[in-house]
């Protein structure tokens, strides 16, 4: 009998044992997807000291903390993908502004075009530090973009009434002229628009603004370009000239290669001097209407279709034609659209790419932002939310503290990203509930 109690014992004993070996296994495992234990009481990512050093404090206030993460786990949660989205609840937890935040801004509203392919999250980081009611924004999903992405962009522009999808899409190819055309098609959807907007702005998915919507609005009344378009560019150099010489064919999403055994391309139409540039802009409402009705762009439209990158000389050389409206033939490179670090510009213009390159171009690091605020162009390129998630937190941040500071209304108080300690707000006195 004794026997018999020692080995039941034993075995008990055991058993607790492997019961706390597993207990523990479960929890080292289960630990790592928790975003609570992850990222703090708040479940997000906390900024680095290093990005605290651009947002305002005083001495002794705590740290801030964001209340905004897992955008696009959120919008696909909440019917994004396919089903019925909740628009007012996703309007204040995503933290859109939903008023006019001066006279000023609400007298000149801006149109925007948004030519998207992938990340989720960043369209909708991009979509709400832009968003403003009297502005109108039309969203290009190319075709080949998948059927989950498209259905939630198509949920979320359901949310909004000044934001729409163009009425065709195309399937973009990169430096192909599936994109400039892409751009038109939004274009002629903006000129229909009841929204009495008066410049049109380009963006990717990958851009975030660094000046606010009331400093974008003031740049563009500047006496510098208050009835001028902006398209930076020069004479094509003849190193360019290939682009524009060679025939080239466009495999439909995927890449573009010179056409094998075609005849060199003709001159342009009209004695056209062809320019060389950004594919950024921001153009006139009157210049827009221009290009979808003049014979001249229509024509050039046609020439472009097999160059190489037709966006890089399409808009500069329209706006280098004295009859265009809002022209400006001797305008260089001036106009401040977009911060790029180009590989073949370090030690230049800038000190170097602190993220990555590729194809040439900077996917911005953390500390890369010190350069991006002190160039204070209307928006940088290009960001990675997966690759380099400080960096986009960082400037998300600075720029909506910014835009609420300058704002001449009540703030809502879902309309701050992030606030100090465990403060409900910065702007507690006048907010309005």
């Amino acid at each position: 009998m004794l026997q018999l109690e020692g080995t039941k014992c034993s075995f008990l004993f055991c058993l607790g044992i492997c019961m706390f070996i597993c207990s523990v296994i479960y929890l080292s495992t289960k630990a790592p997807t928790d975003p609570q234990a992850q990222h703090g009481p708040l479940g997000c990512r906390p900024f680095s000291q290093y990005c605290q050093a651009f947002l305002p404090s005083t001495d002794g206030s705590p740290a801030w903390q964001r209340h905004d993460c897992q955008v696009e786990s959120y919008l696909l949660g909440m019917g994004g993908g396919g089903g019925d989205l909740d628009c007012s609840r996703l309007v204040r937890e995503l933290h859109f502004i939903t008023s006019p935040l001066s006279r000023e801004e609400e007298d000149y509203p801006l149109a925007f075009i948004l030519t998207v392919h992938k990340e989720l999250e960043l369209l909708v980081r991009l979509l709400r530090a832009i968003y403003a009611p009297q502005n109108v924004y039309c969203i290009h999903v190319d075709v080949k973009a998948p059927q989950e992405y498209s259905e939630a962009v198509d949920s979320l522009v359901g949310c909004f009434p000044n934001v729409f999808l163009v009425s065709r899409s195309e399937m973009v190819t990169y430096a192909g002229y599936s994109r400039l055309q892409a751009d038109i098609n939004c274009m002629r959807d903006l000129v229909a628009s009841p929204v009495p907007w008066r410049k049109v702005v380009n963006l990717c998915g990958q851009d975030f603004p660094v000046k606010s919507n009331l400093e974008l609005v003031r740049y563009m009344q500047s006496k510098k370009w208050r009835d001028r378009n902006m398209t930076p560019g020069i004479k094509q150099p003849a190193s360019m000239r290939h682009r524009t010489q060679l025939r080239y064919r466009e495999t439909r999403g995927f890449l573009v290669a010179p056409k094998r055994g075609a005849p060199k391309k003709g001159a342009p139409p009209h004695g056209l001097q062809i320019y060389f540039g950004t594919a950024y802009y921001a153009l006139t409402r009157t210049f827009v209407e221009f290009v979808l009705r003049s014979q001249v762009s229509r024509d050039l439209l046609e020439w472009s279709k097999d160059t190489f990158s037709p966006d890089e000389h399409y808009w500069v050389t329209l706006n280098h034609i004295k009859e265009a409206p809002g022209s400006h033939v001797d305008g260089g490179w001036s106009g401040e659209i977009r911060a790029i670090k180009w590989r073949d510009q370090e030690g230049m213009e800038h000190n170097g790419c602190k993220g990555r390159y590729v194809r040439d171009i900077c996917i911005y690091g953390l500390e890369d932002l010190q350069w991006i605020i002190n160039r204070n162009s209307m928006f940088a390129n290009k960001f990675e939310s997966k690759t380099f998630p400080d960096a986009l937190d960082c400037l998300e941040q600075w720029h909506r503290d910014k835009v609420l500071q300058q704002a001449t209304v009540p703030i809502q108080s879902w309309w701050q990203l992030a606030t100090q300690g465990n403060k409900i707000g910065l702007f507690n006195a006048t907010v309005d509930t």
